[in-house]
């Protein structure tokens, strides 16, 4: 009997610290200690996007790579170090991840309109991440704030967790369920590449092996600019309108013109093809789900409280 009520007293104590903890997130976090914060964000956004529309895309994925290794806590902006094993270098990072000196930016941006070091990168990358979809006619959301920033990386993580353009369906649901994402949040989230560009050596071998689920017209078209050797870095957009927020993403995917193979994943005789179908023909329905998504992704094993730390250089430890 003892032990049971132990038991329960200890399951309650970790519920309820887990439950403080996400309370520490909120939708007001900086209105006291700093008002300018989220304004000073979306003008540095603004302005990066207004000069490269495909830096849009890249914040974004920024977001999406940190959350999915370790949480939400700016890992993925930590530079090499004796101590430091950097996911800039990962397989999926390395000489594709972009955008670090606009966070840069908005860092020197937000520490001066504070007057102190109180904004998380973690935060400008979550509040970077929304104001560069809406600055591409994507929808809003209320970024949950209060993240703090982590004092470790790992590029080991970042191999085994950051989800790859060669999986098949059943790998990318069990990648997102590893992070607390299901099936829906799977194919909304992946409508984030109804934004940007990818390598060729990411789809080559879909545009030149793949025969079943794939356009042959879309496939030859691909190919002129993504030779069968060299040329790894040549970018393809990843649906026809790269730097806007819309359905073309789903209506391609449904056409057999999904750019990776983890997209065409989505549409594939799967569990996931009727919500590819919705989307296809809905852009509301996905604006919608995409936003609710975003949310609960942001909301990954965030630091909180008095873990971690607000680093001064969103590159480097404290």
């Amino acid at each position: 009997m003892v032990s049971r009520s132990f038991l329960f007293l200890h399951v309650l104590i970790m519920f309820s610290l887990a439950v403080i903890a996400f309370s520490d997130l909120s939708d007001d976090f900086y209105e006291d200690v700093c008002p300018e914060a989220l304004p000073t964000i979306k003008r540095v956004v603004e302005d990066a996007v207004r000069k490269e529309r495909r830096m849009g895309a890249s914040l974004l994925r920024l977001h999406f790579h940190d959350c999915f290794v370790n949480g939400c806590d700016a890992s993925v902006l930590l530079d090499q170090t004796a101590t430091i094993d950097s996911e800039k270098t990962a397989r999926a990072n390395n000489n594709s991840a972009r955008g670090f000196e606009v966070i840069d930016k908005i860092k020197s941006e937000v520490d001066k309109a504070c007057g102190r070091p109180v904004v998380s990168c973690a935060d400008i990358l979550a509040v970077a991440a929304r104001d560069s979809v809406v600055a591409l006619h994507g929808p809003t959301w209320e970024v949950k704030l209060g993240r703090r920033d982590s004092t470790t990386a790992s590029r080991t993580t970042a191999n085994n967790d950051i989800p790859s353009p060669f999986m098949d369906l059943p790998a990318l649901i069990n990648n997102f369920k590893n992070q607390g994402l299901d099936e829906e949040d799977l194919v909304a989230l992946s409508g984030g590449h109804t934004l940007g560009f990818a390598q060729c050596f990411t789809f080559r071998d879909r545009i030149y092996n793949e025969t079943n689920n794939i356009d042959s017209t879309f496939a030859s078209q691909r190919q002129a600019n993504c030779p069968r050797s060299g040329g790894d870095s040549n970018l393809a957009s990843l649906d026809p309108t790269a730097a806007l927020f819309d359905s073309k993403y789903f209506s391609n995917l449904v056409s057999k013109k999904g750019l990776l193979h983890s997209d065409q994943a989505l549409f594939s005789g799967g569990e996931t093809d009727n919500l590819v179908k919705t989307y296809s023909t809905n852009l509301g329905t996905f604006s919608k789900d995409f936003a609710e998504s975003m949310i609960k992704m942001g909301n990954i094993k965030p630091l909180t409280g008095s873990q971690g730390q607000i680093r001064v250089n969103c590159r480097k430890v404290n």
